[in-house]
C-alpha cells in the first residue's frame, strides 16, 4: 500500500510540474504522466530561438545612433577647439574628438559593417555613414599633401593615411575604402589613399627572408595572426578593383605562409603569435585573432575569381575553422578570451565576428545552413545581450598585444570604448539579417531548426 501511495504522490507531482510549465496533461494517453515535461521552457541565460529580422535591425539602429552621434567627421583646432575649415587647416588642426578614432583599423572594419548593413537592410543611412566620412578623410589628405608641398615636414592630423608604419594603419582601411567607392565615395580622393596604402604593403612592410609580413616586436621575427585582415583582405579589394592577379596572388602567398605556421591541425584553430626561432612555441588560442584570420578567409573567397588556384585551399581551410570553432561556443552563445580554456571570460567582438563569418558562409553556400544555422542564431542572440539601449557595445576586450603566458590574456580589460567591437556588431547583425531572410527557421520540439 506504501508503495502505491508513492508512485502515486510521483505521477500526480509530474502532472503538476508539467502543468504549471505550461503544458497540458491530457487524460487517457498512457500510464507515463511524465510525456509532457518535454514541454516545459527552460531557463535560458540567453533568449533562445527569439530572433526576427526586424528585431536585428532595432538593434544596428541602436549601434547607428550612437556611433553616428560620436563620431564627427570634421576639424577642430587642437588649442581651441574650434571648429577649422579643411581649405583654411594648419598644423594647429586636429580631427575633431570623438568617442572613436576615424583612422584606426578598428573604423575599417566599422566602416565595412555599416556598408555591409545598409546592403542588406536597404537603410542607406548606414553607407552615407561610411562615405562620408571616407570622403572626408581623402578632402582632408588632398589638403595636407598640397600643404607639404609648400611647408615640408607640417604636422598633420592623418600621418597614419599619409605615412604608415604599420599593416594597422593600412590594410583594414584600404579594404574599407575600396567597398566605399561602390557605395558612392568619390574615386578622386579616396584612391589616392588606397594607391598609398597598397604601396606600404606590397614595398615597405618588413617581412621575413621568406616573405611573409612580419613584426619585430614584441620580438624580432614575429608574426601577428592580426596581421592576416590588416593586409590581405585589401590586396584581394585591390585585384577585385584593378583586376590585376598579382594582389590575389600575393593574397594567397601570405595566407599559406601564415597558415603553414599557425594553424593547429590537431583543434583546428590558430596560435595568436609565432616568433622565429622559438622552440618550443607556447600556443594561446586568442578568440579576436582566430576572428581576424576567419574573416579574412570570407574576405579572400568574396574577392577571389571563381577560377583562382588559391580558392578551393581557403574553403577548405574555411570549413576546419568553422568546425573548430563550433566544438568550443558556449552554453550561453559566445566564446571565451582563450578559446579552449572555459575559464576565461566570455568576449563579446570575437563572438560577433564569428556570428558574421558563419552566417556569411551560410549565405553563400559555404558551410551547410542546418549544421550551421543554429549556432549562429545562438551567437547573434548573445551578442545582441550585449548592445545597450545607447548603442555601447559592452564586454569587448581592448586592444591587445602579444603574450606567452596565459595570466596575459586571462585579465585583459573589457571596456565599452573598445572600438573592436563595433564593426564586428554591424557585420553579424547585417548577414544575420540575410540570413533569416533566406534560411527561415523554426522551434521543432524545442529546438531551433534551419530550413
Amino acid at each position: 500500500m506504501a508503495g502505491q501511495i508513492k508512485i502515486a504522490l510521483l505521477l500526480g507531482f509530474g502532472v503538476f510540474a508539467a502543468t504549471q510549465a505550461g503544458a497540458q496533461y491530457v487524460s487517457g494517453t498512457g500510464n507515463d504522466a511524465t510525456m509532457p515535461l518535454h514541454l516545459m521552457k527552460p531557463d535560458y541565460d540567453i533568449p533562445y530561438g527569439e530572433i526576427t529580422p526586424e528585431k536585428v535591425k532595432v538593434t544596428l539602429d541602436r549601434v547607428f545612433n550612437y556611433l553616428n552621434a560620436v563620431t564627427p567627421a570634421s576639424l577642430a583646432n587642437k588649442q581651441t577647439e574650434a571648429g577649422v575649415d579643411i581649405a583654411k587647416a594648419d598644423e594647429q588642426a586636429i580631427l575633431k574628438k570623438g568617442d572613436f578614432r576615424l583612422t584606426s583599423y578598428e573604423w575599417g572594419v566599422t566602416y565595412t559593417g555599416m556598408l555591409e548593413a545598409s546592403a542588406a537592410t536597404g537603410d542607406k543611412r548606414y553607407a552615407q555613414y561610411s562615405v562620408n566620412r571616407i570622403n572626408f578623410l581623402g578632402d582632408v589628405v588632398k589638403h595636407y599633401k598640397a600643404l607639404q608641398g609648400k611647408q615640408p615636414g607640417i604636422a598633420t592630423p592623418v600621418r597614419s593615411v599619409m605615412q604608415p608604419h604599420a599593416l594597422d594603419d593600412a590594410g583594414s582601411l584600404c579594404a574599407a575604402m575600396i567597398k566605399a567607392i561602390s557605395a558612392g565615395a568619390r574615386a578622386e580622393v579616396v584612391r589616392p589613399m588606397i594607391d598609398n596604402f597598397i604601396h606600404y604593403i606590397m614595398t615597405k612592410e618588413f617581412r621575413l627572408s621568406d616573405g611573409t609580413l612580419a613584426r619585430n616586436r614584441p620580438l624580432p621575427n614575429t608574426l601577428w595572426l592580426d596581421d592576416l585582415y590588416m593586409s590581405l583582405p585589401a590586396l584581394a579589394q585591390m585585384g577585385k578593383l584593378t583586376g590585376e592577379a598579382k594582389y590575389f596572388n600575393e593574397a594567397i602567398k601570405q595566407y599559406r605562409l601564415f597558415a603553414s605556421r599557425m594553424f593547429n591541425t590537431d583543434n583546428n584553430l590558430y596560435m595568436h603569435g609565432w616568433v622565429q626561432g622559438m622552440n618550443p612555441h607556447p600556443q594561446f588560442h586568442w578568440a579576436r585573432a582566430n576572428g581576424w584570420a576567419i574573416m579574412t578567409k570570407i574576405e579572400l573567397l568574396d574577392a577571389l575569381p571563381e577560377t583562382h588556384p588559391g580558392r578551393k585551399e581557403v574553403l577548405e581551410m574555411l570549413k576546419k575553422h568553422a568546425a573548430g570553432l563550433a566544438s568550443l561556443q558556449d552554453k550561453k552563445g559566445f566564446w571565451h578570451q582563450l578559446l579552449n580554456k572555459n575559464d576565461s571570460y566570455l568576449e563579446t567582438s570575437a563572438t560577433a565576428i564569428y556570428a558574421y563569418c558563419i552566417a556569411r558562409a551560410i549565405n553563400k553556400g559555404w558551410l551547410d545552413t542546418k549544421a550551421y544555422g543554429p549556432m549562429v542564431i545562438l551567437a547573434w542572440n548573445a551578442v545582441a545581450t550585449k548592445v545597450t539601449d545607447n548603442g555601447q557595445v559592452e564586454g569587448t576586450c581592448v586592444g591587445t598585444g602579444m603574450g606567452f603566458d596565459p595570466a596575459f590574456y586571462y585579465y585583459r580589460p573589457v571596456n565599452n570604448f573598445a572600438a573592436h567591437g563595433y564593426g564586428p556588431v554591424l557585420l553579424a547583425g547585417a548577414e544575420v539579417y540575410r540570413m533569416l531572410k533566406q534560411h527561415p527557421f523554426e522551434i521543432n520540439d524545442s529546438a531551433v531548426q534551419m530550413k
